[in-house]
């Protein structure tokens, strides 16, 4: 891992932009020392520099908490295959005509989340070996597809908070059935683009003992600023 930047922010958490091989990513790490680890994932293609994403990692690290995120592959800044590009024309052209789009998802965002779970794994080794960081490890993220399979395949995780605004595939919606660790799950109510039962019906299928839904009306962008407070709390529950 090769820090490339660093920037003190006002209220002392540290920013800084690193490498890893080909996987750029950035690291908020708090004052205090060592701290819990939360894995922060944009949205499927969105870059790490998202500003919501960015706002959320500030506060949190805020909290004490250092915060990391890269652009896993096809996301952010890095090349897309010429197969991912044509399934997002494809799901344009299909969202255009109001076709359904279900089997574009499918197409491209599974296969996002195969390539993407062992680059996280990686920078998780990474992390864990720096100082400033010591467990135990959170995920918080709006890709819930990548949370999900992190969650089954990643023991280090030891909690997770979800977001119900994008596409979930089929293999993930089977494999939430063995998402046992606490989740905080956020559902906006009047999402158009994500259908309400879908996600009721995903938080029903996780396995989990502790798992709690916060629905708030509003569309997707609308989740309220609260629910990053709540969102912290829950993190202090499980993490500190």
């Amino acid at each position: 891992m090769q820090f490339i930047s660093e920037t003190r922010l006002d209220d002392g958490v540290l920013e800084r932009e690193f490498t890893l091989g080909e996987i750029p990513g950035t690291l908020w790490t708090p004052g205090s020392a060592p701290a819990p680890l939360v894995l922060m994932a944009h949205n499927n293609g969105l870059p790490k520099a998202e500003p919501r994403l960015v706002a959320r990692a500030r506060y949190t690290a805020a909290r004490g908490y250092a915060v990391a995120t890269i652009d896993a592959s096809g996301c952010g800044d890095r090349p897309r295959s010429a197969a991912d590009e044509q399934a997002r024309a494809d799901l344009r052209r299909a969202m255009q005509a109001g076709e359904p789009v279900d089997e574009i998802f499918e197409s491209f965002i599974g296969p996002l989340v195969e390539k993407a779970v062992p680059e996280w794994q990686t920078t998780l080794d990474a992390l864990l070996s720096l100082p400033e960081i010591g467990g135990p490890v959170g995920y918080s993220g709006g890709w819930t597809a990548l949370g999900i399979r992190l969650a089954v395949v990643e023991p280090r995780i030891a909690a997770a908070g979800f977001f119900a605004g994008g596409y979930v595939p089929r293999a993930q919606r089977e494999e939430a059935r063995q998402v046992t660790i606490p989740l905080l799950f956020l559902l906006q109510w009047d999402d158009a683009a994500n259908p309400r039962q879908k996600a009721l019906d995903l938080f029903d299928a996780f396995g989990s003992k502790e798992k709690t839904l916060h629905a708030n009306l509003g569309g997707h962008t609308g989740t309220p600023w609260f629910e990053l407070e709540d969102g912290c709390r829950f993190l202090d529950r499980h993490l500190k």
